[in-house]
């Protein structure tokens, strides 16, 4: 089992770990030393014990709420594969019926001799006027 030394607040201990675990072990060190040194820079020397103490529940804050954000991603997430789902299980929607109004033949009938005799009226005019 190797043994790693680790600095925490100033302070150097050694630390036993799994074989493999040691950057592991390094990284939750240097989460609680940046925990500690906040601490030493606004209330100077402590004990040991308190500083770690201190250090550990800083970071135990931090975790919880973390914690709490990732329930309410993953509650937020869980309400969108749902109404995914719902959205796969309804199906393709029905089709719209749209109704195109007929225009009534005796009104095409009247606009084809109105244009007749718009027609007519223009040639007259041609023929008066050349």
């Amino acid at each position: 089992m190797p043994e790693v030394t680790v600095n925490i607040g100033g302070r150097q201990f050694a630390v036993a770990c799994q074989a493999g675990e040691e950057s592991y072990l390094h990284a939750a060190a240097k989460m609680l030393d940046d925990e500690a040194q906040v601490l030493a820079d606004q209330t100077g020397r402590m004990p040991e014990a308190r500083m770690l103490l201190m250090a550990g529940l800083m970071l135990a804050d931090k975790t919880a709420s973390v914690e709490d954000k990732i329930s309410e991603v993953q509650a937020q997430l869980a309400e969108r594969e749902a109404e995914l789902e719902g959205l796969r299980t309804m199906g393709a929607p029905e089709p719209e019926r749209i109704e195109v109004p007929v225009v009534p033949e005796a009104v095409t009938d009247t606009l084809a001799e109105l244009a007749a005799r718009a027609e007519a009226l223009a040639a007259d005019v041609e023929e008066k006027a050349g």
